[in-house]
């Protein structure tokens, strides 16, 4: 554990300090955990609009007449399929064919990326890219430069929409626009990661404290919460959305993850493809799957998972379900067993507590 004092703090630390948030040490940064109570901000997300300050996130620019072809080297999706103005969801992998990370790909012109990756793995993410670049192509650390905050639920757009001039309906799920918000300049993505509809507000950390605000104050309406990160979990749990270190990690591949629609074999070479195509070959031994506690207890991340009395895999994520009432989880399991209606038990304080595996996503809004 980190001193408190040596954490790195966003541009609105002072904020979340003056807003009574609950601040915990989150991968080196000093984050707020929450505000007025995770269940109540989960539920503001589900059903009005909620605001997250995820500024510890990173940034990377990868521009020049090769920066294509670096992007789709390094990374799983095919980024020549990109649209100006569009994003995807990708991975960085290793030679063995295990994540990196994953990471957005925003795509804002032939010869200009910007990558959003998570906090904990900037650096490292920038050395891997950087380490690779055999390209005509320049790879910029920029997470400096930037702060991002996340309006997220379905009155995220009308909250947004007073602050800008930018048609923000016009922006489909997964695209992105420059222009202001709040006065202020904002590049202004349509990704999220809650499982609601939303905006990530990327603006120089200057400006943060002045957007953050405006945020809040148009979203009086709607009652916008200030939300931490752990309703951004509880969020993203239910979705079935990966968090690095949790479904993948460097031994985890993206096949086993459920997440083999972000890699495009036919595209031609990229960093990992030999060691998936083996993977491939070979088959799969565990697989990702969900599962829901039907006994008391919460099944927690790292706790064992059993199959007839017998250790079979591991909770990576787990915890309640606002929205469903429910304690849920991710686990890993042998691929033959992971598939919805199975009987496990995951072992809570050595004790073996009954949960059955269940399709997901467990929460799908509605469209």
């Amino acid at each position: 554990m980190s001193d408190v004092n040596e954490l790195k703090k966003t541009p609105l630390f002072d904020v979340h300090r003056a807003l009574n948030a609950k601040m915990v040490d989150f991968g080196g940064w000093n984050m707020p955990v929450q505000y007025s109570g995770i269940i109540q901000e989960h539920n503001a997300v589900r059903t009005g609009v909620g605001l997250f300050d995820v500024s510890h996130m990173g940034e990377i620019e990868v521009y020049g007449p090769e920066a294509e072809k670096l992007i789709n080297y390094v990374a799983t999706n095919n980024a020549s399929k990109l649209k100006p103005g569009q994003a995807q969801y990708s991975a960085l992998l290793y030679e063995h064919g295990g994540f990196v990370d994953d990471i957005l790909v925003h795509k804002i012109s032939d010869s200009d990326f910007f990558l959003c990756v998570n906090a904990s793995n900037q650096e490292k993410d920038f050395e891997h890219i950087q380490a690779h670049n055999r390209f005509n192509a320049e790879v910029v650390y920029a997470s400096d430069r930037y702060a991002q905050l996340a309006v997220q639920g379905p009155k995220a757009l009308e909250t947004v929409q007073k602050l800008t001039g930018v048609n923000l309906s016009a922006i489909k799920y997964y695209w992105f626009t420059d222009g202001q918000i709040a006065d202020a300049p904002a590049r202004i993505a349509r990704t999220g990661y809650t499982g609601e509809d939303g905006f990530e507000l990327y603006v120089a950390p200057e400006s943060a404290e002045r957007v953050w605000n405006a945020v809040l104050e148009a979203g009086k309406e709607f009652d916008i919460k200030p939300c931490g990160l752990g309703a951004r979990n509880t969020l993203r749990l239910e979705a079935k959305m990966a968090l690095y270190g949790h479904e993948i990690t460097a031994s985890i591949n993206p096949f086993e993850a459920d997440l083999g629609w972000i890699v495009k074999m036919d595209k031609g070479d990229f960093l990992g493809r030999a060691a998936l195509e083996k993977i491939q070959q070979q088959g799969l031994t565990r697989k990702l799957v969900g599962f829901e506690m039907k006994d008391r207890g919460i099944g927690r991340d790292g706790y064992e998972v059993w199959l007839h009395g017998k250790p079979a895999g591991w909770v990576t994520s787990g915890g309640p379900s606002p929205a469903l009432n429910k304690n849920i989880g991710l686990c890993y399991l042998p691929v033959e067993k992971a598939t919805p209606g199975e009987e496990i038990e995951v072992m809570i304080r050595n004790a073996p507590v009954k949960a059955v595996t269940v399709p997901t996503p467990f929460y799908k809004r509605a469209k």
